[in-house]
């Protein structure tokens, strides 16, 4: 009875390794269609990620350009406003100089005017030239 005991749980076993081997082999399966289910999500995903790294680089690119010219332009327009600029100031500095020029010499003629004058008013004896005018 030993023998044949140990035969039937042998079988038992047998039959429990077989199922057990069986589990393996299925989970070795679906493992293998999750991985190509997987690998191909990722490849679209890589591709959809270089598409849209390419799509960012040509309008990065386009950006750039575009802000070039847009620096060479304001560039250009400084440079119209600082040669502006120049001219004004030589401008005003020449009508500053004749400003200065003509008044000076109105400025001394009058002088002049009022110098001859005094002298001839203190050549009249009588009158007194004050530079504080009389209290009334």
């Amino acid at each position: 009875m030993e023998k044949d005991h140990l035969e039937i749980l042998l079988e038992d076993m047998n039959g429990k390794f077989d199922l057990v081997l069986e589990g393996h082999e299925g989970l070795r399966n679906d493992m293998r269609r999750l991985e190509k289910r997987l690998g191909k999500k990722i490849d679209l995903n890589a591709a959809k990620i270089e598409a849209l790294a390419d799509h960012t680089n040509e309008r990065f690119n386009s950006m750039e350009h575009k802000l070039e010219a847009l620096d060479e332009k304001l560039s250009n327009r400084i440079d119209v406003v600082n040669c502006r600029l120049d001219s004004v100031e030589q401008n005003l500095g020449s009508r500053i100089d004749a400003v200065e020029k003509n008044l000076g010499s109105r400025i001394d003629a009058v002088a002049a005017d009022l110098a001859a004058h005094r002298r001839d008013t203190e050549v009249h004896g009588g009158y007194q030239v004050s530079e504080i005018p009389p209290e009334k």
